[in-house]
């Protein structure tokens, strides 16, 4: 048995955009801990939004486990659900209800699911890059670029995807993105020995410790990160967190024509997805800037301005994914994956 330390982290009632919130427990622990020699915990629901001063006793309940590549040995990052104090998932739990979804569609689904998480970072009221008075350059040579001319944040975008890798998250990219100061991280399937099963509730379980790790690395740096949807208003490209959905079928032999059929369903329950798919969403999809209208959806082959791209790789090989493009920077991704589930597998609300 060995001293730890424990981040146990969960995700708020914050609204209209929830946050992950920690605090830390010094547990003694086996070298090699499992999930069940972590102890139920709580906080104070009155101060995250999720209870009343009166009551205010909301219960944590780990779900999932990561090493804490911060700390290092003996340090563990601890993500939970959150409950009641009669242990019911709490209202605020999405993650419970995302599981009560894939539950419902069967193991036979085999759903996967991948995220391309878009962030900014900003340096006081401006983006990394951004002159003191004006504006830099039109998007344009900032996107996957080489040079300081171009390239800003670049140190804590390295660090962070270090930090994940150690954290044993599958984290599968970075780049930068088409403004200034603005990145992407993606997480998924990989494909690698020894990564967990790339279905909706694990990859979420592993964005919401990456936006962890990416805010906490940020402290480092005094540089804010931003999820906002349009980071800054004018002729920039907002920012996304398109996904990557497929299920057994989709990836099997003939998959494509599954997919197809699955964009009249999606288009069926557009404006429930667009419900749950982020704050501020109006002011990115416009139908400019690679997106299609908010309240339109279209679908495509290889077309980034649809709603929904089916990737060519996916054409020409006849199986494989599609790509919601769809979801906005902040959105919740267990509110992602509980619709997409719904939606595609017609399961809960998506039987109507």
């Amino acid at each position: 048995m060995t001293i730890c330390r424990a981040e146990y982290l969960w995700i708020d009632g914050a609204e209209p955009t929830p946050q992950i919130r920690s605090k830390t427990r010094i547990l003694k622990l086996s070298q090699n801990p499992g999930l069940e020699e972590f102890p139920l915990w709580s906080f104070d629901g009155s101060s995250t939004n999720q209870a009343s001063g009166d009551n205010s006793d909301v219960f944590m309940r780990p779900v999932s486990l990561f090493p804490d590549p911060i700390r290092g040995a003996d340090s563990w990052l601890v993500l939970c659900e959150t409950e009641t104090p009669d242990g019911a998932p709490h209202p605020s739990n999405t993650r419970a209800r995302a599981h009560a979804a894939l539950d419902e569609a069967g193991e036979d689904t085999h759903a996967w699911i991948g995220f391309e998480q878009e962030y900014t970072l900003f340096e006081g009221n401006d983006p990394l890059g951004f002159p003191k008075d004006g504006y830099p350059a039109p998007q344009g040579p900032y996107y996957c670029a080489v040079g300081p001319q171009n390239v800003h944040g670049r140190d804590i975008a390295e660090d962070h995807m270090r930090l994940c890798m150690d954290a044993r998250l599958n984290i599968y990219g970075i780049n930068a993105e088409v403004m200034p100061g603005q990145w992407e991280f993606q997480i998924g399937y990989r494909g690698l020995d020894g990564d967990v099963e790339a279905d909706p509730l694990n990859m979420s379980d592993h964005l919401w410790v990456a936006r962890w790790l990416l805010h906490r690395i940020s402290e480092d740096y005094d540089i804010r990160v931003s999820l906002g949807c349009k980071p800054v208003k004018g002729d920039w490209n907002g920012a996304g967190l398109h996904t990557n959905f497929s299920t057994a079928a989709m990836r099997g032999e003939g998959g494509v024509e599954i997919i197809q059929n699955a964009m009249e369903d999606l288009e069926r329950r557009h404006m429930a997805h667009i419900a749950v798919y982020g704050d501020g969403l109006e002011y990115r999809l416009t139908g400019i800037h690679e997106t299609s209208p908010i309240d339109e959806f279209t679908y495509g082959a290889a077309d980034r301005g649809r709603s929904v791209r089916i990737p060519q790789p996916v054409m020409m090989k006849g199986c494989g994914y599609f790509e919601d493009r769809r979801p906005g920077a902040n959105a919740d991704p267990y509110e992602i994956s509980q619709v997409l589930v719904e939606t595609v597998c017609g399961v809960g609300a998506g039987k109507s």
